[in-house]
This record gives C-alpha cells, structure tokens and sequence, in this order.
C-alpha cells in the first residue's frame, strides 16, 4: 500500500484502501454499533466489538507481516479507527491503543523482543497499553518518577502510571521508567511488562465524561523483576522512542476523532429530513441547512489533513511531528464542535441518552485532550514552524 500513499496521499484512495473501509464498516454495522449504546451506559468494556475485530484481524492492524499481523499501512490503520470510531468510540481504542502500547517495541525493540511481542499481539493472545503518564508527569512527561533500577541480568520497576487506555484487560504494557535521574529525559527507558508479572497491580476503573466503555486505570508497579532482554532499545532510549511513538500514533487519534464526528454528521443529516416542523422536514429550513454544510466541510477538511499525515506516518517525513500535531489538533476540535453542532439539529432529543450524539458529543471530548493536549500540539506545531521543519503538502 506504501507506493499508493507516495502517489496519491490525500486526493484518492486506493481500490485496496477503499475494500478495507468497506470490510470494516460492515463489522461495524453488524457486530459494533448495535451495542454501543449499551456499553456507553454500563461502562463495560465492549467485548462484542473486541471478539469481532479480534475475527477479523482488525484488532492491531498495523503489526507487519513477519510477525503475524495484517501488516496495514498508516492509512489503512486510520480507516480502522475512523470507521470503528464512526459506530463505537470506546470500540476503537482497541486498535488504536495496540497501536500506541506497541509501537515502541516496532521502533526501538530488538528483533528477538518484536518476533515474542508483535507476535503475541497479531495472534490475539493479548491487547498493549502505552504506560506513560504519571501523577506528576502528565504534560510534563519528562518528569518520570517511576523507577527501574538493574539488578544483574532484571531490572526491578517500581512506581505509579495514571490515565492508562485499556488497563487490566491489556496483557501487555510498554513502561517508560528513569534509569538514572541524574540525566533527567537522557535517562529514561522503556520496557515491557506483563500483566501477569510478579508486582504489576492496577486501580479502579475511572468514572469518565465520555469513552466509558475503554476502562482507564492506574497501574502499580511494586517491586516488579522482569528479565533485561525485555528493555526496548538501549537503556536511556525511552524518552525519544515515547516522543517517536506519538509522532504516529497522534494521527490515530485524528482519524477516531474524523470518525465520530462523521457519525455525528451522518445521524444529524438523516434525522433532519426525517424532522418535520412547520408542516415541512427541518432540513428544508436554510439556518439548518447551513449548519449540516459547516459540519461535513470541516469533517472533510479533517479527513484530508488526517490522510496526509497518514501519508507522512508512512513515509516517515522529516515535517511528521508537525503534521501529526496538526491533524490531531485540528481534528479533534474539529470532533468537538461537529458532535456539540449535531446535537443542536436535534434539539431536545439530541440533549437525551434516547439518541446517540449525546454519546458521541461525550466521547469526542477526549480527543482534545490525550497523546498530548490540544495547547501542548499547539506548542509542538508552533516549536516546527519556528524550526523550518513544515514543508508543503
């Protein structure tokens, strides 16, 4: 798929791009939206949607090929998302939290650390979650305080991750820790551990606005031994491959929020022309018609700046940072003012838990804040600008 990106990054997809939303979509319609709504209101983790995705081989999409996995391109894996997302926001932290929590191990890991650990995951034997954030280390996630200290051939992990997507139901965690405080981001490193290690507890599920159905937990780390070979990269490696990591996995976050805000459009449309008021539908009415047309231009404008920075993710392009930051940015606040829009065409009805934009209003808030605010890409988009790092599309 790579050579259809280099040719055509935004202005066409590709006869094998456009089958993947298909097949994705037809899951969705089957298997996901039917229990979203349910799984929004118990807060239950959305195993309708995980066995399904799990069928199919939709669950981590982006693992290559030599280790088991459907080996999709950046694109195609944001056509997952944003479809998955479209019927289920809770549903598509599934391949984009496997994304996120295994990508470290893709980009830094040793051969032997990708052939074990992407292979587990392409064969569904457990999810990955990405254990960065911190109580003190939020924005500022340089300011690691969990701890791994060696210990001949382990090292011994203690400390505390907040704000962990899918905790305790993933197997499988990429852990940033400090190796030597004396170097502050220099000595950070980043290891896998189980869920089933030794120490390696986790708190109570997160009472959250929107995404219930994706727990978020703490992870505790207690006097956690894991063996040396389970370290990705070299000791002090982890801050920059944490950094490399969310270069990409951003643009994942862009296309879920392109994704719930297209759902949102598209029940917005339908109940408009359903709608009668004043003896006509309210779509006939030019104060909403405008409202619907400022809604799909900007989805749109999404969409095509999300591609791109697919296109980038792919490629690897030097000016990846800013357009990762971009998209999401842009996305996401482009999610939140869509899903707040749609609930306004739906007046009273869009204000209840009867009718899903309400749902999607919640969850799309999210989007604005994780893989980095929106005021820290603002700051990492300004830092590249003022670096002459953006290039033209």
């Amino acid at each position: 798929m790579s050579d259809s990106l280099s040719d055509f990054p935004y202005y066409g997809l590709s006869e094998e791009h456009r089958a993947v939303r298909e097949a994705v979509r037809a899951i969705c319609d089957d298997k996901i939206a039917p229990y979203a709504a349910e799984v929004d209101e118990e807060a239950r983790y959305p195993q309708e949607a995980h066995d399904a995705l799990l069928a199919s081989d939709f669950h981590a999409v982006h693992v290559p090929e030599q280790y088991g996995g459907a080996g999709a391109d950046a694109l195609a894996t944001c056509i997952v998302i944003e479809e998955i997302a479209r019927a289920c926001v809770s549903s598509s932290l599934i391949p984009a939290v496997n994304k996120l929590g295994s990508l470290p191990v893709q980009i830094g890991g040793s051969e032997e650390l990708k052939a074990k650990y992407l292979g587990k995951l392409a064969a569904g034997e457990g999810g990955f979650s990405y254990c960065l954030s911190e109580p003190d280390a939020g924005s500022d996630a340089a300011n690691q305080k969990t701890r791994a200290v060696r210990d001949g051939d382990h090292w011994v992990l203690n400390g505390v991750k907040r704000w962990i997507s899918n905790a305790g139901v993933s197997e499988y965690y990429t852990v940033l820790a400090m190796t030597d405080p004396e170097k502050g981001s220099k000595g950070i490193t980043a290891f896998v551990v189980e869920k089933s290690d030794e120490g390696v507890s986790f708190g109570a599920p997160e009472k959250k606005l929107g995404i219930k159905g994706s727990p978020t937990r703490e992870v505790y780390l207690d006097n956690v031994r894991i063996p040396a070979d389970r370290m990705i990269g070299a000791e002090g490696e982890g801050f920059e491959i944490a950094m490399k990591t969310l270069d990409h996995t951003r643009v994942t976050i862009a296309a879920q929020a392109v994704g719930v805000a297209q759902g949102a459009v598209d029940y917005a449309l339908g109940y408009a022309k359903e709608r009668q008021q004043f003896g006509k539908p309210i779509a006939d009415f030019q104060g909403v018609q405008f409202l619907l047309a400022e809604m799909g231009m900007k989805v749109e404008a999404a969409r095509q700046m999300t591609y791109a920075a697919a296109a980038k993710s792919e490629r690897g392009d030097a000016d990846l940072t800013f357009f990762g930051a971009a998209a999401k940015c842009f996305a996401s606040d482009v999610a939140m003012e869509v899903t707040t829009n749609a609930v306004q065409v739906l007046g009273g009805y869009g204000y209840t838990r009867d009718y899903p934009v309400e749902r999607m209003m919640r969850d799309a808030k999210i989007t604005q804040i994780y893989e980095g605010t929106n005021q820290v890409q603002r700051i990492v988009m300004a830092r590249q600008l003022l670096n002459g790092v953006q290039s033209t599309i």
